[in-house]
C-alpha cells in the first residue's frame, strides 16, 4: 500500500513513518514545517535505510495538495497527523485552531474524493471523551464537552468524517483517539521538538533535566487524584506508530468507520513521570507548583482493549521505557533538530 502522511515531518507522524517504512509500506510525507524539522525526514530515511518522498506542502492549500496527489499517483490511504496541537495555545487562539484543523481535514477530504483515495485513519484525541467521565474510558462511551478549542476541533473532525462516511459508504474512516504519546525513537535520532517552550509534559522534563530551562512548572496540586497532581495515560510513541500500522488492517477488510483507543490502560501522574524520568536521567528534576491551567481535567485514562481484541495492538513500553527513550533523544539532541 502507498501511506500519504499529512505531518509526517511532526513528532507521531515521523514516527509512524518510521514504523511504515520497516513494515516495507511506500511512504509519501507532506508537512509545511510550521512546527516541525524536514531533519526529522532525513532522520527517518537514516534509521530505516529506505527512501519516503517528502512535499513541502501546506494540507489547507488545495492546489499544493492536489499537485502531491498528481504526482504521486496510487496513493491507497491516508494518515492525516496535520493539525495545531497545543491545549493552552488553542484558548488563546481558537479562531485560529479551528480554521487550521477544521479547513485542513475539509481540504484534505475533498481532494482526497477527487482523487479517488477514501480511505483516512484521524489522528483524533482522547479530549473528545470531555470533562466528565468514568475512567477507564471506552471507545463505547458518548463523546463530551470538550474543555478546550483543541479538543472541539478533534470532536468535530471526528463528526465530519463519520458524517462524511454516511454520504458515501465507499469511505473507510479509522479515529485513533490518542491518550499521551512520549518518548521517542529507541535510536534516539528522532523526537518531540517543541519550538520554544514546550506545552508537553515531557519536553518540558526534558529541557530541564538538559540544562535549557531552570525548573518545571507542575500545573495543579489540588487535583483529586493520589498526590494531588494530573494523572494520565501516557504512551509511547513508538506504540502509538505501530498502532497506525495496526489500523490498516481495518482499512484493508472495509471497516466503514472504526474508532480505538491508543494508551497503555494505567494512568500515572506529573509526579510519577518526575520521578521515572530522575531515574532515566540519573539527576533530580526541580518544579514548582502552579497555578492550574484552563481546560485540565483531574484524570483520564483508557480502555485499550478493543484494539489488542480486532487490530491485535497492546502498548509495549513502560513508563520506565518511555522516560528512558526520551531521555535518550534530548541528551543526544539538546537543541532538537535545530543543531
Amino acid at each position: 500500500m502507498k501511506i500519504l502522511a499529512t505531518g509526517g515531518a511532526g513528532y507521531i507522524g515521523s514516527h509512524t513513518c518510521a514504523a511504515l517504512l520497516e513494515k516495507d509500506y511506500d511512504v509519501v510525507a507532506v508537512d509545511n514545517l510550521y512546527n516541525s524539522s524536514e531533519e526529522a525526514i532525513r532522520r527517518v530515511r537514516q534509521i530505516t535505510g529506505k527512501e519516503l518522498r517528502f512535499y513541502n506542502a501546506d494540507v489547507c492549500d488545495a492546489k499544493q495538495l492536489d499537485d502531491v496527489f498528481e504526482a504521486e499517483p496510487g496513493i491507497d490511504a491516508v494518515m492525516h497527523f496535520a493539525g495545531y496541537k497545543a491545549v493552552g495555545e488553542s484558548v488563546a487562539k481558537p479562531l485560529e485552531y479551528y480554521s487550521n484543523n477544521l479547513n485542513s481535514t475539509m481540504i484534505l477530504a475533498d481532494v482526497m474524493r477527487k482523487h479517488g483515495c477514501k480511505n483516512i485513519i484521524f489522528s483524533s484525541s482522547a479530549t473528545v471523551y470531555g470533562e466528565n467521565v468514568v475512567n477507564p474510558l471506552t471507545e463505547e462511551m458518548p463523546k463530551g464537552r470538550c474543555s478546550n478549542p483543541y479538543g472541539w476541533t478533534k470532536w468535530m473532525i471526528e463528526q465530519i468524517l463519520t458524517d462524511l462516511h454516511t454520504s458515501d459508504p465507499e469511505w473507510n474512516v479509522v479515529l485513533l483517539r490518542y491518550f499521551n504519546p512520549i518518548g521517542a525513537h529507541p535510536s534516539g535520532l528522532i523526537g518531540e521538538d517543541p519550538k520554544g517552550i514546550p506545552n508537553n509534559l515531557l519536553p518540558y522534563v526534558a529541557q530541564v533535566a538538559v540544562g535549557k530551562l531552570q525548573e518545571l512548572g507542575v500545573f495543579g496540586d489540588d487535583y483529586d487524584t493520589p498526590d494531588g497532581t494530573g494523572v494520565r495515560d501516557y504512551v509511547h510513541v513508538m506504540d502509538l506508530a505501530y498502532g497506525h500500522v495496526a489500523a490498516l488492517k481495518r482499512i484493508r477488510e472495509n471497516c466503514g468507520v472504526d474508532i480505538y483507543n491508543l494508551g497503555t490502560g494505567r494512568g500515572s501522574s506529573v509526579l510519577e513521570v518526575v520521578r521515572s524520568f530522575e531515574k532515566a536521567c540519573g539527576k533530580s528534576i526541580p518544579y514548582s507548583i502552579r497555578p492550574r491551567r484552563p481546560g485540565d481535567i483531574d484524570a483520564n485514562w483508557c480502555d485499550p482493549s478493543k484494539a489488542e481484541r480486532e487490530l491485535g495492538w497492546k502498548a509495549e513500553y513502560n513508563l520506565d521505557d518511555m522516560c528512558r527513550d526520551a531521555w535518550n533523544w534530548q541528551s543526544r539532541n539538546p537543541d532538537g533538530y535545530g543543531k
